[in-house]
């Protein structure tokens, strides 16, 4: 998922705020939960909705956020719906996400093979990945048969393509040259 500007800086601001806190754990089970709420259909036609006013919406909001300790992300909700950008919660939340498991020395690995790895396998991919880049790792898997064989891997900006598939279309170009 592409997450744009606006909701990197506000996902930095929530941050920034839970850390000084130390409430991240708390900002992060809450907006996780509110994104799952609003993300339902009838949340979702009922914040979209032009006809419904501005102040049934904060109501509503309110009424979902209603802890003392949980102001500061009612207020970030009411600030996102104030400026309509509610519907970037996902990706705020994403991006708030990855900055806790930063915080903590943890870099997420986006993993792609032709075939499913197994529990061992992921283990080995997991040791080398810390190996490399001196941090835990966090795996996500994906299975892409078209990728043929090997192993596609990426962390951050970081991309290692060992896949069959890139090996053999760079030597279909040193074979054509």
């Amino acid at each position: 998922m592409s997450v744009g500007g606006a909701a990197k800086r506000y996902a930095q601001a929530a941050f920034d705020v839970a850390k000084e806190h130390d409430k991240l754990d708390e900002w992060e089970r809450e907006l996780t939960q509110l994104t799952a709420t609003l993300g339902n259909p009838e949340s979702e036609e009922f914040f979209e909705h032009p006809a419904v006013p501005p102040e049934a919406k904060q109501a509503a909001l309110r009424t979902m956020v209603t802890g003392a300790d949980q102001q500061a992300v009612r207020n970030l909700l009411l600030l996102l719906l104030e400026r309509d950008r509610l519907h970037q919660l996902p990706q705020i939340v994403e991006v708030f996400h990855s900055l806790v498991l930063e915080d903590r020395g943890v870099a997420v690995a986006n993993v792609t093979t032709a075939v499913e790895l197994q529990p061992k396998e992921l283990d080995l991919v997991r040791a080398r990945l810390r190996q490399m880049v001196g941090k835990e790792i966090q795996i996500t898997t994906q299975v892409d048969p078209e990728i043929i064989g090997g192993i596609v891997v990426r962390i951050g900006d970081m991309l290692l393509d060992g896949s069959v598939l890139t090996q053999l279309k760079q030597l279909r170009q040193r074979m054509s040259r």
